[in-house]
């Protein structure tokens, strides 16, 4: 596929989730559409049949969950996810620091078991400070899980703060470094050339490997973008207007 069929993609997949946000009355637009490029690549361009994918922020569901739909899946469009193979979500997930410590489990499962294909899980940056996710880092290296690979929605905000103000989790790459991870940091996650560089950079040298994403909370409303507020906000009013015309929407 190629970039300007991605391109295109993502932006089909921002005007059907902010359609969604509008019809279901609820919205985590900032940190779904930080991740749509991330989610994109990762489905069309990187992961094999004998993969599967976890959503740990998955407060930010309603994009993957139209992406499978968009593929003949059919799972149930919600906040928050709920276990249901046959449609693509493999695990319920939407309490933060519980996505990772499960996928750890499966890829240590399908180690001890010669199973084929990798774990991708999708964290969020503010995930970075619960101690389940060093548990589970310290374990995955521990049994030299490189069958899974973290993906780091770095966006830098965390429900109505940013990190900076919350808890700052600045040199993420030193940090998992520290941990005798396979480290790759892309600096623009917006643009499909530099994430499928970064995902081809994945390798099976015994080591779990983490993918440091910098985005855009809110990415593709300039008006949205970067500010807390969209963490979680039903859209309304002035502001349903201002959000169709920079997607597109007529």
């Amino acid at each position: 596929m190629n970039l300007e069929k991605l391109k295109n993609k993502a932006k089909d997949l921002r005007i059907k989730t902010f359609n969604a946000f509008i019809e279901k009355g609820e919205a985590h637009l900032g940190g779904s559409f930080s991740m749509i490029e991330t989610l994109l690549t990762i489905y069309e361009i990187i992961m094999s049949k004998n993969d599967k994918f976890i959503l740990s922020k998955a407060h930010a569901s309603f994009p993957l969950c139209i992406l499978l739909r968009d593929k003949g899946l059919n799972p149930k469009i919600k906040t928050h996810l709920e276990i249901d193979s046959k449609n693509g979500i493999h695990c319920t997930t939407g309490s933060l620091g519980h996505g990772l410590p499960i996928s750890t489990g499966m890829a240590f499962a399908r180690k001890k078991q010669k199973v084929k294909g990798k774990i991708f899980v999708m964290i969020s940056d503010g995930e970075c400070q619960e101690g389940t996710t060093w548990e589970s880092i310290l374990i995955a290296t521990k049994h030299r899980l490189d069958n899974l690979v973290i993906v780091v929605d770095y966006n830098k905000i965390q429900a109505l703060s940013k990190l900076k103000d919350a808890l700052p989790l600045d040199n993420l790459n030193n940090k998992f470094n520290a941990f005798n991870c396979n480290t790759i940091e892309i600096n623009n996650g917006h643009s499909f050339k530099d994430l499928i560089k970064g995902f081809k950079k994945i390798k099976n040298i015994g080591k779990p490997s983490v993918v440091i994403i910098h985005t855009t909370k809110g990415k593709g409303i300039k008006e949205f973008e970067n500010d807390p507020v969209w963490h979680a906000r039903q859209l309304k009013g002035s502001e349903i207007d201002v959000g169709k015309k920079r997607l597109g929407i007529k």
